[in-house]
């Protein structure tokens, strides 16, 4: 006990590598100068901490894991107990052909603790606790869309599946009040094919009320003072509407965190995936790393903007006459982008450009 009393590692550093998982963590250690050990202990930064402190007094501790289901809490608590930790994105950890062959939950910490004290490592912008409960709230209406669109093709399929045939006097597009009253009048000819058609019916009855809270929330909170400036300013570009809005308040965060147009476009993912070989260089479509919900988002914004803004409208007809429109609105939700980020660093609003 007397020599632990006079352990002193200060100006040391600690490199730590985290995989973790639900009911245990992955733990490897590095010096600056060789592997301290790697094991296993259960899912409390406290532990770690505890363990770092009574065997690496005074050192600097520096941790990592990889993003993933279990978000930025763990990050949170890490940095409350005095451990500086990043989260990275796993497609951004140097992988050796033998880790990728064998790979376990040894071999990943070990390779996430390597890289960390090589200085391999660029860790993914964390935000705060607030405003990733703010864009939870944004990607659970996400979510809730979707499934009201499997409930409906469910039901639809029932009917074809049965022969029943919408009547040429109701709209089955929008699913109206009218629409709805009709299936829920359809008697199959047995109760156990009426309440299969009922389950699918309240089903989407109710994740509809769900998304109308939804909808009822972000209007609310798209009101408040953290969001209503930019908002409103977001709002004057053509094609953003509210939810367009808040969605890109919620999923970019701070903007000033893209040093240029290119570092914003490739979070999007608006950008072309290449590869090259000496002197050749050969485009292979739009990138496959993006952030969903603002790519997607940010086309759908598009359409519609091409058919509001003339200086979009001019671009797209242009681009439309070299390539597929497919891909010409891809090259105009560039240009939004362009737009928002301009709307957001500058704090005005967006001016139409005159066609002359």
């Amino acid at each position: 006990m007397n020599n632990l009393s006079k352990l002193d590692f200060t100006g040391q550093h600690i490199y730590i590598g985290m995989d973790v998982h639900k009911k245990s963590w992955s733990i490897s250690i590095l010096t600056d100068h060789f592997e301290h050990k790697t094991f296993s202990q259960p899912p409390d930064p406290h532990v770690l901490a505890n363990y770092l402190k009574r065997n690496f007094p005074g050192a600097t501790y520096h941790a990592v894991y990889e993003a993933g289901y279990c978000g930025f809490w763990i990050h949170d608590r890490l940095q409350e107990l005095g451990i500086e930790c990043i989260i990275v994105n796993p497609a951004d950890v140097p992988t050796k052909d033998k880790e990728r062959a064998g790979k376990t939950d040894r071999v990943d910490c070990r390779k996430l603790a390597r890289s960390l004290r090589n200085g391999e490592l660029e860790g993914i912008y964390v935000p705060s606790r607030i405003k990733v409960e703010d864009r939870h709230l944004i990607r659970t209406r996400r979510a809730m869309v979707k499934k009201q669109t499997q409930c409906k093709n469910q039901i639809k399929s029932m009917l074809t599946f049965y022969g029943i045939h919408v009547p040429d006097d109701i709209n089955d597009r929008n699913w109206s009040k009218r629409f709805i009253d009709w299936i829920d009048h359809i008697r199959m000819e047995r109760a156990s094919g009426n309440f299969a058609l009922k389950a699918h019916l309240d089903e989407l009855l109710h994740v509809r009320r769900i998304v109308t809270d939804l909808n009822r929330n972000i209007r609310a909170l798209s009101r408040t003072d953290e969001y209503r400036e930019n908002v409103r300013l977001l709002k004057t570009a053509p094609g953003i509407s509210t939810l367009s809005a808040m969605t890109l308040l919620t999923e970019l965060y701070y903007i000033n965190r893209f040093r240029s147009l290119d570092k914003l476009a490739s979070y999007v993912g608006l950008i072309p995936n290449t590869e090259s070989s000496g002197e050749k260089a050969k485009r292979k479509g739009i990138t496959d790393r993006r952030n969903p919900a603002l790519r997607v988002m940010l086309i759908e914004c598009s359409w519609i903007a091409v058919r509001k803004d003339p200086a979009l409208m001019m671009a797209f007809d242009r681009l439309s006459k070299s390539m597929a429109s497919s891909k010409a609105i891809v090259h105009i939700a560039r240009k939004l982008l362009n737009r928002v980020r301009y709307i957001l660093k500058n704090q005005m609003e967006y001016v139409p450009a005159v066609v002359q």
